[in-house]
């Protein structure tokens, strides 16, 4: 239920900002760049997303024509591209996700360390399942029979 409401609360986020579905995933791996001080370029952007150069450059022009993205020349080699984010983008986000964040941030403090760390051991082999089926080579079989449900 957590991610239907998160990517319902995205699509809210995408559509009052008239953004792609794909430019606001690529928006919100921006950001969160920014925010950690991870370097950003097309080619991390583009395996962030799982996309190929030609769709990363499609998504980026899109991108910085809104003013959320410039490309930056890296100093020392000027044949690398740097995104940066603008600003404005920055603001963009942080006056619709900050409150959320700020939610679940003081959400979090009511749990011991250890719980924490249950959780995130959780979510990381999740993702991990989940990255697993989908670089599979075969799609999943339907199951067959009810399904039941986790406990």
């Amino acid at each position: 239920m957590l991610t239907v409401e998160l990517d319902r609360f995205a699509g809210e986020f995408a559509t009052a900002n008239r953004l792609h579905p794909t430019d606001l995933r690529a928006l919100i791996a921006l950001l969160d760049a920014a925010r950690s001080g991870t370097e950003a370029t097309p080619t991390w952007l583009a395996n962030e997303l799982g996309l190929g150069s030609a769709a990363i450059t499609t998504v980026v022009d899109r991108l910085e024509d809104a003013g959320h993205v410039r490309r930056a020349r890296d100093t020392p080699d000027r044949r690398r591209v740097r995104l940066v984010v603008s600003d404005e983008a920055i603001r963009m986000g942080w006056s619709f996700w900050g409150p959320l964040i700020t939610d679940v941030v003081d959400r979090m403090r009511s749990f011991p360390e250890n719980e924490l760390d249950t959780i995130r051991r959780f979510l990381s082999e999740m993702t991990t399942a989940v990255l697993a089926r989908h670089n599979a080579e075969s799609p999943p079989s339907p199951p067959s029979g009810p399904v039941a449900e986790p406990r």
